[in-house]
């Protein structure tokens, strides 16, 4: 595939500006498009859309097929008449920089049984026969999403595994007496599905129209506590209980004498195939329904991923265990054509991974403050990245470019200012404007880099048990001063 050049932003939606304690696919979400246009911006990525379980994290979703209902912007409903205004009055009272996860979905969790309630009495038959129309379209992921939603509810939101029997080892007489008793919460959530994706569609939509394309981000694996596991259970390492055999993270390293353990299920790869792929076929379509572009996250795991034991509390006893490698790749575009990936390969990468890739024609991914970290030698650093990049300042993962700098040490400190021939307090945009002055056709930087925002800002510290995700940008920082000097970068070096 060929990729044009082409700059743009890192900004997950939660992190929107407004006037509710979260961000959402309202008017904060519209501003910061507009902010992406007039910033001279082709490309905004995302985190997993997907509703988010314990610790808020887009990388532990309920489903890998859902969004989010804490992204349904109220403002919206109230324009549509799906609520009214008194229905927002005593929304808690959040910061503007940062989201308070339990208050806000506590609250939208009313909001959208206000809504549902309206909509039932009041809908015009066009906005009901548009509901209708999306539930028999999304339904071989919809349903079985309702239905696990409603039981989890049921089971107050412990894991599926300890849901009552029947239900968690999928009893069809147990599921049918299920969908008739839980028909109104089913209904709740197939509805709040419907909310997302038809703002979602109105703002890809929008960003369209200012020439924004959308890259979104594909885990490749699920959360165990999810419905993709739990309506799927033969396609995962399971044993008779639902409990994983074996699961996902990374091996004993120089930063982790214990390695990673993620905790997520492993893919039973055999029966996948033999299905052709299916499901994975039908995540990916799912997944180019709201965005342009598929970063796939962890993609030397399709190659070979680290296998850890269930019941081992680490990851240090683990085995390299080989992936589908190119025939899911091959699988997907026969089915969906020519997929647009970008391949997320930091970490310990090996010939095979490189040559996966390669064979796949997909970019790879370069970060460029673990460049400096390294050394001119780094493959990080702007001048030895290839036509076939996408190149980051920083990702989700790294603290901001600014707070990143001031914690160097200082040789890394000196190196990085004579590379980037600018002072401490101009490092953020100096290493923008460094990315886009490369051979990399896609160039991103997350919206903290851009605003030169310090460690206070950034969104996620891996081995912070709480407090991630939470960052908001307040609207007062979206200046036209910073949009006009992203803009000169873009204009300046042909993106």
């Amino acid at each position: 595939m060929q990729w044009p050049r082409a700059s743009g932003i890192l900004v997950h939606p939660t992190s929107f500006p407004g006037r509710f304690g979260v961000g959402d696919l309202g008017p904060g979400a519209r501003a910061t498009l507009d902010f992406l246009e007039r910033a001279g911006q082709k490309l905004w990525q995302i985190l997993p859309l997907g509703p988010t379980g314990y610790g808020n994290s887009p990388y532990a979703l309920l489903s890998a097929f859902a969004g989010n209902p804490l992204l349904i912007s109220p403002e919206v409903l109230l324009e549509e008449g799906l609520l009214a205004a008194s229905d927002l009055e005593g929304a808690p009272a959040g910061r503007e920089d940062r989201v308070d996860f339990g208050a806000m979905i506590a609250w939208k969790a009313r909001l959208l049984r206000v809504s549902y309630a309206r909509f039932e009495r009041l809908a015009a038959p066009a906005l009901r026969a548009e509901y209708a129309a999306f539930c028999a379209a999304q339904a071989a992921w919809l349903d079985e999403f309702a239905l696990f939603f409603a039981l989890k509810e049921l089971h107050a939101g412990v894991a599926w595994t300890q849901w009552a029997a029947p239900y968690a080892q999928r009893d069809p007489a147990a599921l049918a007496a299920a969908r008739t008793a839980l028909a109104n919460e089913i209904d709740l959530q197939r509805y709040a599905q419907f909310l997302f994706y038809r703002q979602w569609d109105a703002l890809r939509a929008q960003a369209r129209r200012r020439g924004v394309a959308i890259i979104g981000d594909l885990a490749i694996f699920v959360a165990h506590d999810s419905a993709d596991v739990w309506a799927n259970q033969r396609l995962f390492k399971l044993d008779r209980h639902g409990e994983p055999l074996a699961v996902a993270g990374v091996p004993p390293d120089y930063f982790s004498p214990t390695g990673q353990r993620w905790g997520n299920p492993l893919y039973r790869w055999d029966r996948l195939a033999a299905d052709g792929y299916a499901w994975w076929i039908a995540r990916v379509r799912q997944t180019l329904e709201l965005a342009d572009i598929i970063r796939l996250d962890h993609f030397r795991g399709f190659e070979a991923c680290w296998e850890i034991p269930g019941h081992n509390p680490t990851a240090a006893n683990g085995r390299w265990v080989a992936g589908p490698g190119a025939a899911l790749f091959e699988a997907i575009q026969d089915a969906l054509g020519e997929a647009p990936f970008i391949a997320e390969d930091l970490g310990v990468i090996t010939p095979a991974v490189d040559e996966l890739r390669e064979r796949c024609g997909f970019p790879s991914m370069r970060v460029m403050q673990f460049g400096f970290e390294d050394g001119p030698a780094s493959p990080h650093l702007p001048h030895h990245v290839s036509a076939a990049t996408a190149l980051y300042t920083g990702t989700h993962d790294n603290d901001t470019s600014a707070g990143w700098f001031a914690a160097l040490k200082a040789p890394q400190r000196a190196y990085t200012l004579r590379y980037l021939a600018a002072d401490a307090a101009q490092v953020p945009l100096a290493m923008i404007r460094a990315a886009q002055a490369s051979v990399a056709p896609i160039v991103i930087a997350p919206l903290q880099d851009a605003l030169g925002l310090g460690s206070e800002a950034r969104m996620n510290l891996p081995a912070r048990a709480d407090g991630n995700w939470e960052w908001r940008c307040p609207q007062r920082l979206l200046t036209a001063e910073v949009a006009s000097q992203l803009a000169q970068f873009a204009a300046l070096y042909d993106r």
